[in-house]
């Protein structure tokens, strides 16, 4: 197991308490091309955005003894001077040990450019909304010398493939690869458990997306005017009140899935926003208490290709031999 790293403004404390020196840090490949803003931000967890700024004003931020705009994009072998900074004795939020376990186990995939997660449902790919910390932040206190990013996002309740990048280099070429208008794209697909029995065999459903705000809240619907949005459903297994399916898409929108799958009349089962609710109910009986989405496969074509592979977890497949003991 990794030895769990400090965050860096802690180091960079505990040398103010010691030395009141400023600190020198020389910039390396992984972490040039960062906003130097966005880099002390990152690296000076704790302190308020707007002390940041002050310092980089001040000139007290120095890169080769010179004052930088926070638009300044650094470059590898910069020497970034950095002041010495009070901040709270700890305002690090505490990741529990067992979430930081089950994350280390979680790997699926990891080389010198990228980890691949099999992400546990439950937990939100970062923070914010009242969350405390999420899964890009668990993973840099991992890896405290690595400068991780998130490639792309899952929903808080839904499982499976995830990817981090480990450099700005790799993210860039995977986020050139995401985009859908590109013949040559990263391929993900899905399983989902939807209510009723899919009739039609495969389909595509290519309706855009736009967000509305019901009842106070925040949710996605269809709207020919929306941002487009491409998903493919194959069904796999059809059960007596469900459907398994096979889902590839082409874009990433926000809650696309869920939403293609309310508007083909087969709502995810378990989902608590786009769903049916007593359909939900029954299957809470059965021992489903989550959204049956889980992303099962990643291609990403690479020079050298990769493709990742996430199995679902237990609670998932008990459900199906449940389902196909009682077909």
């Amino acid at each position: 197991m990794r030895t769990l790293g400090q965050p860096l403004y802690l180091i960079y404390q505990k040398m103010q308490t010691s030395h009141n020196k400023a600190t020198l840090v020389t910039i390396s490949e992984n972490q040039s091309g960062q906003r130097i803003d966005n880099f002390l931000l990152k690296h000076l967890k704790g302190v308020p955005k707007s002390h940041i700024y002050r310092l980089l004003r001040s000139g007290q931020v120095r890169v080769n003894s010179g004052r930088k705009k926070p638009h300044y994009k650094l470059q590898t072998d910069d020497t970034l001077r950095i002041p010495p900074v009070r901040v709270a004795e700890n305002t690090a939020d505490h990741i529990p040990s067992s979430v930081i376990q089950i994350l280390e186990n979680s790997i699926l995939f990891e080389d010198d450019n990228i980890i691949a997660i099999n992400k546990p449902s439950g937990i939100a790919v970062h923070k914010g909304s009242g969350l405390s910390f999420g899964i890009i932040e668990a993973f840099r206190q991992i890896y405290p010398e690595q400068p991780l990013e998130l490639v792309h996002r899952l929903d808080r309740e839904t499982s499976g493939c995830l990817l981090l990048a480990k450099n700005r280099q790799i993210l860039a070429q995977l986020h050139e690869l995401l985009r859908h208008e590109k013949i040559v794209r990263i391929e993900k697909t899905y399983l989902a458990l939807l209510s009723g029995q899919w009739q039609g065999g495969s389909k595509t459903i290519d309706t855009g997306i736009s967000k509305i705000k019901r009842s106070g809240e925040h949710i996605m619907q269809t709207d020919e005017n929306g941002d487009r949005a491409i998903s493919h459903f194959e069904p796999l297994e059809i059960f007596n009140n469900c459907s398994l399916m096979k889902i590839k898409i082409e874009t990433g929108r926000t809650h696309q899935i869920r939403v293609h799958a309310l508007h083909s009349n087969h709502p995810i089962i378990g989902d608590s926003k786009y769903g049916d609710k007593k359909t939900n109910q029954f299957f809470r009986t059965l021992g489903l208490k989550r959204l049956f989405l889980h992303a099962q496969q990643l291609h990403l074509p690479l020079t050298d290709p990769i493709t990742i592979n996430a199995p679902l977890s237990d609670d998932l497949e008990h459900l199906l031999q449940k389902l196909r003991q009682t077909t």
